[in-house]
């Protein structure tokens, strides 16, 4: 689909609104424009003059130009009192950075050419970039053109390496005058007249939600927008609808208004189905149904019978990271795309997910996501790099920064993965069960505070033992969000959840007691009754028995103890899922048989155990080797 096919689109464009109502036109959408916010320069700037007297001085170093109406207000407030001429050839003569193509515009009209101009998508982190690679501020004198509200960020970094910034405040937005066409735009959206949502700027943003607090419809706003689809033109904008709780479902590569539309258009009308169905799904389904579940053709399966701790004829068998790069199939699927984009993309999960199924011929299949695109709605900014490791561009650090991770209402914004559950699941055979999963509480935030992969864990762990009360709160956030996430994949149509907790390893006994037992206990206890949890860790044996007092069905364990003696550990009451080193499959097939057999010996046949890795198949593991493991688990385990 290729345009908006007779969809209703608001949008809040100012000074080109009629260009905006046109663009929608012409993709067949049905355009309802109204202005957000006017520019407003300010009556009296003594400091815009004070700063032309510093720039003729040669007192400033580097100019920072954040936009095009900026300029134009600089120039007029400037020229009023300095002579015109003098200052346009102090600011000729002086570095200069624009942002974006607006400032860019602005100062060619001047006669002036910019030093550096800074790349899309033209945030403030790509600002600060380009100054790193081309301009050492350290020392420097940096005036920065500001507008709307001051961004901390951008000033803290500049301040950050060294600069000394001089803010410089040339106008303010404020509402439009007549509020008439804005008030009906907000007014259609809450009560379900409009499809599609455009935003060009992060402050219509604010005066939206400023406008619907006055006509006391905020409630029905924000319930409104999470069933339709909203777009934005770029990070800056994207970050106040994520600061805001509000979803974001379009952002176009390029920022600029014709690539916003184009993107909405292609993308408004699947995912406005896509949203509606996941809408009726969790309407229909609010309550998980054991009822249902026994008249399922899963529910006697093997994984199942095993995860009620029920007799089974032979161990069932799955493996974690069963759809990965060993496998040919998959590395032809993620050549089309990056990693991120591959986790998005429903079908295409859902096609490696029962590719690996039927391949390894297994008893389970698990869908095909990642532990921490769930963050990305909680306000993080996540990306991964060469080699796909996850980065995380606007780590938490202190205290201050929990209050910034965005307090996760609705799962509106991780459709793609419920349609990647239902997808599957219509893919797979009907009498094998499909498993979701979530990263645990204790794994998610040591992401978001590590900012990426860590060895130490130092300053999750600093965080943690300094603020305890901070620690608490960013845990009951992530707690909150995860037992949203998860039930809403038992609502799509997982019949297990596991959790995994891959880094809580670092932590002493006494350490996960106090600090993430309590969470990880509310957490499961949140998940849907009846929905078996494998509750998954790894690095530190010695938390086996914390890990079962926490909580779940099966306590998966990794291969760093006897499965026996882990067992025995874990108690009563409770299977275990694992735990063959993976390595085990980069030897041959004679020696993954009798490490196969060995640790079947120490299962005992004894109800309630899952066959598996003690973690996820390594890329270097031929294929073979992983269907030698499951055809040997098979044979010798049969009763």
């Amino acid at each position: 689909m290729t345009d908006f096919a007779g969809l209703r689109v608001a949008a809040f464009e100012s000074r080109r609104a009629e260009e905006m109502a046109r663009l929608i036109e012409r993709h067949s959408g049905r355009p309802s424009v109204s202005p957000s916010m006017r520019e407003v320069a300010l009556p009296q700037n003594p400091e815009a003059i004070d700063f032309a007297h510093r720039l003729m001085t040669a007192e400033i170093d580097v100019v920072i130009l954040l936009t095009g109406v900026g300029v134009r207000h600089l120039v007029a407030a400037v020229e009023r009192q300095v002579d015109r001429g003098r200052f346009l050839s102090a600011l000729s003569d002086t570095i200069t950075v624009v942002r974006g193509p607006k400032p860019l515009a602005a100062l060619k009209e001047l006669g002036i050419t910019p030093t550096f101009r800074v790349p899309e998508p033209n945030t403030w982190r790509e600002l600060l970039s380009t100054l790193d690679a081309q301009v050492p501020i350290s020392g420097q004198v940096v005036a920065l053109q500001e507008y709307g509200k001051t961004n901390p960020s951008l000033v803290a970094g500049l301040e950050a390496r060294g600069a000394d910034v001089v803010r410089l405040k040339v106008y303010d937005w404020e509402l439009p005058e007549d509020l008439e066409s804005l008030e009906a735009n907000i007014k259609a959206i809450a009560f379900r007249q409009i499809d599609v949502m455009l935003f060009t700027s992060a402050q219509q943003v604010e005066h939206v939600l400023a406008v619907a607090a006055r006509l006391e419809l905020t409630d029905a706003l924000r319930e409104a927008m999470q069933r339709v689809v909203v777009a934005s033109i770029g990070p800056t904008t994207s970050e106040a609808l994520r600061q805001h709780e509000l979803p974001v479902d379009v952002e176009p590569a390029h920022g600029k208004m014709g690539q916003l539309v184009l993107a909405a258009a292609e993308q408004s009308t699947a995912i406005l189905q896509r949203k509606r169905q996941l809408a009726e799904l969790l309407a229909a389904r609010p309550v998980h149904d054991p009822a249902a579940d026994r008249r399922a053709a899963w529910y006697d399966s093997l994984l199942m019978r095993a995860c009620r701790h029920e007799p089974v004829s032979r161990t069932p068998i799955w493996l974690m990271r069963q759809a990965g790069r060993y496998m040919a199939e998959y590395r032809e699927v993620r050549a089309q795309t990056t990693f991120l984009d591959l986790c998005k993309n429903s079908a295409l999960c859902a096609e490696v997910a029962v590719t690996a199924l039927k391949r390894l011929n297994v008893d389970a299949a698990i869908i095909f996501s990642d532990l921490l695109p769930i963050l990305e709605p909680m306000g993080m900014e996540l990306e991964f790099g060469q080699g796909e490791g996850p980065i995380i561009h606007n780590p938490i650090r202190e205290a201050a920064d929990v209050d910034r991770v965005i307090e996760l209402n609705s799962i509106a914004a991780l459709d793609y993965v419920m349609e990647t559950v239902r997808l599957t699941r219509a893919a797979m055979p009907a009498d094998l069960p499909l498993l979701g999963f979530a990263g645990a509480p204790f794994t998610l935030a040591s992401y978001a505070i590590e900012g990426g992969g860590s060895r130490n864990y130092l300053l999750t762990k600093t965080l943690m033992y300094r603020d305890p009360g901070a620690w608490n709160e960013l845990m009951s956030r992530l707690v909150r969000a995860i037992a949203l996430y998860v039930n809403a994949q038992v609502a799509a149509g997982v019949q297990v959840v596991q959790l995994f907790d891959s880094w809580v390893g670092c932590l002493s006994p006494d350490d996960y007691r106090r600090y993430v037992l309590p969470h990880t206990r509310t957490l499961i206890s949140s998940i849907a009754a009846g929905v078996p949890v494998i509750h998954f860790a790894t690095g530190n044996p010695a938390l086996l028995p914390l890990l079962s007092e926490a909580g779940g069905d099966i306590i998966g364990v990794d291969w760093r103890v006897r499965l026996d003696d882990a067992w025995n550990a874990i108690g009563p009451g409770r299977g275990i899922m694992g735990n063959l080193d993976p390595m085990v499959l980069l030897s041959d097939r004679t020696e993954i048989r009798r490490r196969a057999a060995e640790l079947l010996t120490q299962a005992a046949g004894r109800p309630g155990h899952i066959f598996n890795l003690g973690h996820g198949v390594v890329p270097q593991t031929p294929v073979e080797n992983a269907i030698a493991l499951v055809e040997a688990v098979k044979e010798l385990s049969a009763r």
